[in-house]
């Protein structure tokens, strides 16, 4: 079946893959990170602090076009030692948190059930498909290889190499010129609505927003994708190709 389409580009947190089950690994590290810092609190405390270091981090973070996820991540661990503590953590402790996530990121993750099947269709329909993350390159590369989904891709890009984070607009023109296609002929499908419908739409891209999990309708005075599925199998149709192949 013709579709007009010529790419199809993808989020990967939160869309190839469910944040559902990061809870436990984060958990894991937030507890060793007490016990070295000799400190103790409880757990709404522990939530607490962390989503608001989070929050905080990334906000701070969102000045700029393009940072190190390495660097937020670490922000985002000084900042809930600082709330918990009351002093700074060390360098050698901020990199220890990080690596300890991405380890548990890398050996925990597991691809939406229709994930695989999906990119297999639009590739099968001639479609290039690739990943587009703000991520660096120590997660992204060691879960592209233990998922094997270099079979399924043609390409991808991490906010690292095009230096440029979502929704700015380098990493979206980086993505579309390994695709080969202007961005009317891309589909853009996502999660996140300021990073991802946000930076695709004025590039001319036919935005997805992948509303699972839980996420709420795209509200009205925010980014508008084109169309928004359940499913990633969904996908499929808005690119004018069978659901069930």
């Amino acid at each position: 079946m013709a579709t007009p389409f010529e790419a199809a580009l993808f989020d990967f947190g939160g869309t190839l893959y469910s944040y559902r089950n990061k809870g436990l690994g984060l958990r894991e590290v937030l507890g060793a990170l007490l016990g070295k810092l000799g400190a103790q609190a409880e757990p709404d405390r522990v939530r607490d602090a962390f989503r608001a270091a989070s929050q905080d981090a990334y906000a701070a973070h969102l000045e700029h076009d393009y940072y190190l996820h390495r660097d937020l991540f670490e922000d985002t661990y000084r900042r809930f030692a600082v709330a918990i503590t009351g002093e700074e953590p060390s360098a050698d402790l901020l990199r220890w948190c990080h690596v300890s996530q991405c380890e548990r990121v890398i050996a925990n993750f597991e691809l939406r059930e229709d994930c695989l099947s999906t990119l297999r269709a639009l590739r099968e329909a001639g479609l290039h498909v690739a990943i587009v993350s703000n991520i660096d390159d120590d997660y992204l590369v060691p879960m592209i290889e233990r998922a094997r989904l270099h079979e399924h891709l043609d390409a991808w890009t991490s906010s690292e190499e095009a230096r440029s984070c979502k929704p700015h607009e380098k990493i979206f023109h980086a993505a579309l010129e390994k695709a080969g296609c202007r961005p009317e002929q891309a589909l853009f499908v996502g999660d996140a609505l300021e990073a991802d419908v946000a930076g695709a739409n004025p590039l001319g891209m036919t935005t997805v927003y992948l509303r699972a999990d839980g996420l709420p309708e795209a509200p009205l005075d925010g980014p508008q994708p084109r169309h928004t599925v359940d499913r990633l199998s969904d996908v499929l149709p808005v690119a004018g190709l069978p659901r069930d192949r």
